[in-house]
């Protein structure tokens, strides 16, 4: 008779393959989207839920699992738990689950191939970005952002047919829809995570609304409009998930010229993290049919680890850089002992070391130590990079609750009008004013709702464990620069036990409390009046 621990170690030995050529499947269809990389990802994919859909494997992994006892076998019920989990998503009829796939990878390449048309111009991106951050004509801008906006129109009915698709999924498994699965499957509460929203949504509502008239009242000096004039295009990112330039130090100047892997290196060297071989394997520089947006991805979780990116020398990116290889040194550090099921770890727990990573390109102590610029420099700009790191950090919050809930929405009634409903939202958490008249799908524009659906929670809540993180790591070594003893305590507390542990208990080791909302609500407390 076949015990528990070979039952896990048998499914781990059909699933590790599978997931490794579908990781690098899909690597290759984001680096190069062509036909020939779609359909070897789709195939991937589609045999990777296949093996999870086993309905017998899951018969058997669902009694085994109720009967090992959790406290006698900890590290073998948590394993059953996670492989249960993920063969619960697929127990599906094998043509819906291939129509899924096929129809993700069809929306992953319209991303990938995008380019927003002003014109006769096509732009990517990048080229967007620096017309919202450098144009002064209001006109120039209206057209960059509507360009940045076109894929929305050109997506929108294939992502609302994932939508239902998802649904139909999780109503056949027995879930409310799409949401309450994925956060069930994830380990996560959905009346805690909307209690940590509405409790988000209370401290940071006046903060960021004084933050934002200081904002205004800038802007519209600058583009010599009233206050009421002032629309989306008006800010520097294009979904206003990032704090205009102007509200803190602009500090694109001190990264031009700048080697950003160099400076990410750097950095995670100064704790005693070698990222040489994650770069050796990375794609960082930006080019045409490549995905514009970024992300690491672990392929094996065995070593190989890959970071996809589009760098230019602008402090946006090195944001990103340093955010990115935060996740890349998590996967990488998960001890290579543990079973392949628990060699990975919660979305929360890496986003919040990659947060906390991606604050230093703020941070006066980095930008002398590893940017080296001089102090006196630096120093004469310290209050404005308090307010950056405040400003940045009210304006994502404000992004998130714009996002969570309307993926809630969207899956409670994918028939909605969300054209309306996504700019209900934007006026009510961002304050931002809806051009007039507007009904197109820019909601659909936000290649998550897509590609990484029911994700953005996990960006506040990871925000939340980046602050609770970073006050123990200060507390213990004095800062994230140059302090080895960072870099051993990461390995040893966070990294190395990889999904063994639940996320919120990981949290309660590593840091000494639960994870609590009271270092972001200190955060924002602050005079942050731009």
């Amino acid at each position: 008779m076949t015990t528990p621990s070979e039952l896990a170690d048998a499914i781990e030995a059909r699933l590790a393959p599978l997931a490794t050529e579908a990781g690098r499947a899909w690597w290759d269809a984001s680096v190069d989207a062509s036909p020939h990389h779609d359909e070897r990802r789709v195939a991937a994919e589609i045999a990777y839920a296949d093996a999870l859909a086993d309905p017998d494997t899951f018969a058997t992994l669902r009694n085994v699992l109720a009967a090992v006892d959790p406290t006698v076998e900890p590290e073998l019920h948590r394993r059953l738990v996670l492989l249960h989990n993920e063969f619960v998503g697929n127990q599906v009829d094998p043509a819906l689950m291939e129509r899924l796939i096929q129809l993700g990878a069809e929306v992953d390449s319209a991303f990938s191939a995008f380019r927003g048309t002003v014109g006769d111009r096509n732009l990517n991106d990048n080229e967007i970005n620096g017309i919202l951050r450098d144009s002064d004509d209001s006109g120039e801008r209206r057209q960059a952002w509507d360009a940045s906006k076109q894929v929305g129109a050109e997506v929108a009915d294939r992502v609302l047919e994932l939508v239902r698709l998802r649904n139909e999924i999780a109503v056949g498994l027995g879930y409310r829809d799409h949401f309450a699965m994925s956060l069930a499957l994830t380990e996560l509460d959905e009346d805690v995570v909307f209690s940590v929203l509405d409790d988000v949504d209370r401290v940071s509502a006046e903060p960021f609304a004084r933050w934002k008239s200081g904002v205004d009242t800038r802007l519209a000096e600058r583009f010599g409009c009233g206050l009421g004039d002032l629309r989306p295009w008006h800010y520097d990112n294009v979904f206003f998930q990032s704090s205009p330039a102007g509200s803190g130090a602009d500090l694109d100047g001190w990264y031009r010229g700048r080697d950003l892997v160099d400076l990410t290196a750097r950095t995670y060297a100064g704790i005693g993290l070698d990222i040489a071989p994650i770069l050796a394997r990375s794609d960082l520089e930006p080019r045409d049919g490549k995905n514009q947006h970024a992300f690491c991805v672990d392929i094996d979780r065995s070593g190989d680890v890959r970071v996809l990116c589009n760098n230019v020398p602008t402090e946006e990116w090195a944001e990103v850089m340093l955010h990115e290889f935060g996740h890349a040194v998590y996967s990488a550090g998960t001890d290579p002992q543990l079973p392949w099921s628990l060699r990975t770890m919660h979305s929360l727990v890496t986003e919040g070391v990659a947060m906390m990573f991606e604050q230093l390109s703020k941070e006066p102590t980095w930008l002398t130590g590893i940017v080296r610029i001089d102090a006196p420099v630096v120093d004469a700009v310290r209050p404005q990079l308090v307010e950056g790191l405040r400003g940045g950090l009210l304006t994502f919050c404000r992004w998130v609750l714009v996002m969570t809930n309307f993926e809630r929405g969207l899956y409670a009634d994918p028939d909605a009008d969300h054209n309306t409903r996504w700019w209900d939202l934007v006026e009510r958490y961002q304050l931002l004013r809806r051009p007039e008249g507007r009904s197109a799908p820019d909601w659909a524009a936000k290649i998550h709702i897509a590609s990484a659906p029911v994700y953005y929670q996990n960006y506040l809540l990871g925000q939340l464990v980046a602050l609770q993180l970073a006050d123990t790591l200060t507390t213990r070594f004095g800062g994230l620069i140059d302090h080895p003893g960072v870099g051993r305590f990461l390995a040893d507390e966070v990294f190395g036990p990889g999904a063994s542990i639940r996320w919120d208990h990981l949290v309660e080791r590593a840091t000494g409390h639960p994870l609590t909302a009271e270092h972001l609500a200190a955060a924002v407390a602050g005079e942050v009046d731009a």
